[in-house]
């Protein structure tokens, strides 16, 4: 198959995943390039990153015109993470492709064995940094909360940059246990930061010269193709069992993922 068409087939793949289970089907991104493609991770990152960014800005213009949308929040976390995904990415291209490698695979597992869990990481009954101000609905902003939202920001932004991953597992989880938002304004305004940190990675990975662009474009297309597609599909599914389905197939991956890490495959 031409390198072109296959990359656009995997995109496609990323793309339905996205539309089926959310935005944890970004994190598969890496490991279809790495694997379908032959890309070394520092080059398959910036790739992954493009393809959960664009998915990302579509969904946060969607939350925006709802309303939804948390900006204020959403610039703070995003801010961070925009300073710190380009240090991810010099730190991807300085550092070996076998412990990036280990690194992802642990992430992933990480996901996996989160959703398979299905852990509440709500603070329900604790007293949380960042509260919700009953008469106007906004965050009442306080140093403590403004302590948190930036180290969000900061761990998410370093990631992006160095495993091409959107951060939204960081994100989701760290909004539900320092907010007392609702959890569609948690989903939205994660989207809205992964779309500001994933920018700041593309641009930087771009002006390295990491990102290449014949296979980043026919997978993005691919992947926005099939996310469009599948949204009506995902509707007639039961998202508990495809949430659990997937969480299997990323432990199987991050497995393929360690074993190429410690030369074993």
């Amino acid at each position: 198959m031409e390198p072109a068409l296959l990359a656009a087939s995997l995109g496609a793949l990323v793309g339905l995943l996205l539309a089926l289970t959310g935005a944890g089907g970004g994190v598969l991104a890496v490991p279809l390039l790495v694997f379908g493609l032959g890309l070394p991770l520092r080059q398959a990152a910036p790739i992954g990153l493009l393809s959960v960014g664009l998915a990302a800005a579509l969904g946060a213009v969607l939350g925006l015109r709802q309303g939804i949308v948390r900006y204020r929040a959403a610039s703070l976390i995003g801010g961070i993470g925009m300073l710190l995904a380009p240090l991810g990415i010099s730190a991807a291209q300085h550092l070996p492709n076998r412990p990036l490698l280990a690194a992802f695979a642990l992430v992933l597992a990480f996901v996996a064995v989160r959703t398979l869990r299905g852990v509440a990481e709500t603070m329900s009954g604790k007293a949380v940094p960042c509260h919700v101000d009953p008469a106007d609905h906004r965050l009442t902003w306080t140093r403590p909360c403004a302590r948190a939202l930036a180290g969000t920001g900061a761990l998410a932004g370093l990631l992006s940059g160095l495993l091409g991953v959107g951060g939204g597992f960081v994100i989701v989880p760290a909004l539900k246990r320092y907010t007392e938002l609702d959890i569609r304004s948690i989903q939205a305004t994660s989207l809205a930061v992964i779309a500001l940190v994933s920018s700041s990675g593309i641009a930087a990975a771009s002006w390295v010269g990491a990102l290449p662009w014949a296979v980043a474009w026919p997978f993005c297309g691919g992947a926005v193709l099939a996310l469009a597609l599948g949204r009506r599909l995902a509707s007639r599914l039961h998202s508990r069992h495809l949430n659990q389905a997937f969480a299997w197939f990323n432990l199987v991956v991050a497995t393929f993922l360690l074993a190429r890490s410690l030369g074993l495959g």
